[in-house]
């Protein structure tokens, strides 16, 4: 690993996840997550504990995690006895994602017990709550077409942008800057104008763009070559960010991709900064604002 500001690489793309590095969610989509199992559910998971979905994998998309949160709770109820902790290293072991938390859950559980969880988990509304609670009710009835069940204000609306104005200005400048982001491209949009980016649809990806999503290398992969590119730095927020430049440089070798932990999201502090290393990261920044200093 390499976190000496003054000895960055010579790289041609900058390109940037969006949640946790341009603007923070803790108090939106994290929020969201928490509050829409205890919604549907009557209980949930602590907000904190969300950061163990995201280290398992496979949990780009809010919504599966939300999904994947009353699993859990659900389970719990039917006798599932692991913590929390257990649950979501027992997804790592299966690979991550919403696929392996279900997989879980249905060995560890009798056929009866399974059954009842089934028919209860309901993701559907699980995704509709979520949707009025980080939308509210103005942009939920314009981006999703229907009416909300009550007048609320949305979480979208509390999310601090983390990029400085003189740091957006170096990198597009200096770099040709992309974005790879799990979010809808509606939601890419705000976030993206909130931090004073205007990026082509054709240098950017988000979840109505690609099936795969992170750490699927496709995105990264492809807007290198779009960029003619020959080093990648991809800027992010989660182990799943730096898995990606990792398969990006396995499934592309004539290009060196560098994944880059900005530790403003859910992975802080020395634990953040070594989980990031361990997982092959070529620097672990305080923010966004110190990629340009590690560039130069």
């Amino acid at each position: 690993m390499n976190d000496d500001p003054n000895s960055g690489p010579d790289a041609d793309a900058v390109v940037l996840d969006v949640d946790g590095v341009l603007v923070d969610v803790a108090d939106s989509y994290r929020r969201a997550i928490v509050e829409s199992v205890a919604a549907v559910y009557g209980e949930t998971i602590p907000k904190a504990e969300i950061q163990q979905f995201k280290d398992a994998g496979g949990f780009n998309n809010d919504w599966e995690l939300t999904d994947a949160s009353a699993l859990y709770v659900l389970a719990e109820r039917e006798g599932y006895d692991a913590d929390l902790a257990a649950f979501t290293d027992a997804i790592a072991e299966r690979g991550g994602g919403l696929d392996a938390a279900e997989a879980e859950v249905r060995e560890a559980l009798d056929a009866d017990a399974w059954a009842v969880v089934e028919q209860r988990w309901d993701p559907e509304r699980l995704r509709d709550v979520f949707q009025q609670l980080y939308l509210g009710s103005d942009l939920y009835r314009e981006l999703e077409g229907r009416e909300p069940d009550s007048e609320t204000q949305g979480y979208i609306h509390d999310e601090p942008v983390l990029l400085d104005d003189e740091t957006r200005r170096e990198l597009v400048e200096r770099y040709d800057v992309g974005v790879v982001t799990g979010r809808p491209a509606a939601e890419a949009d705000i976030a993206l104008e909130r931090a004073g980016f205007d990026i082509p649809e054709d240098r950017r990806f988000t979840m109505d763009d690609w099936e795969e999503g992170k750490p699927h290398p496709k995105a990264l992969t492809t807007l290198a070559e779009r960029f003619d590119a020959r080093s990648v730095v991809f800027v992010g927020d989660t182990l799943d960010d730096i898995r990606t430049a990792v398969n990006a440089a396995e499934a592309d070798p004539d290009r060196e991709y560098l994944g880059v932990g900005v530790l403003t999201g859910g992975l802080t502090g020395e634990d953040g900064r070594r989980k990031y290393e361990d997982a092959g990261a070529s620097a672990v920044l305080e923010s966004v604002n110190e990629v340009p200093d590690w560039l130069a």
